[in-house]
């Protein structure tokens, strides 16, 4: 059901499956940044994900009992907030984004591409 002025979430691809195997706590923090898209507030939890070249694919990183968990979202349509990847960091290198966590978000933002012009047509 979609509510006025909230804007649907469209999961790709295995993104809800992966969110919904992290902890509670961690669900919860990422669910209420992704509430706050869909009614078009910028969560102060959420930055710009580097290499996208706007403020349009956001991530939201939790640390939880030594752990750090991301999602990663755009809200570069009007019509619908797409959750593109959601994963646990398993790099002991920095605070950088993995290489195949990037191609994999790069793949499923061009997926989302697609949907969003057949949409738009």
């Amino acid at each position: 059901m979609e509510v006025a002025g909230v804007k649907p979430l469209r999961w790709i691809a295995s993104s809800r499956k992966d969110l919904s195997a992290m902890p509670d706590q961690v669900q919860d923090v990422f669910g209420y940044a992704l509430f706050q898209a869909q009614i078009g507030q910028k969560p102060d939890a959420a930055k710009p994900l580097k290499g996208f070249g706007s403020a349009s694919v956001l991530e939201v990183v939790e640390d939880w009992r030594g752990d750090t968990y991301r999602a990663v979202y755009t809200v570069r349509y009007a019509h619908a907030v797409y959750i593109l990847h959601c994963f646990q960091k398993k790099s002991v290198k920095g605070s950088e984004t993995p290489k195949p966590d990037m191609a994999l978000i790069r793949e499923r933002l061009k997926a989302v591409d697609g949907i969003a012009r057949g949409i738009q047509e």
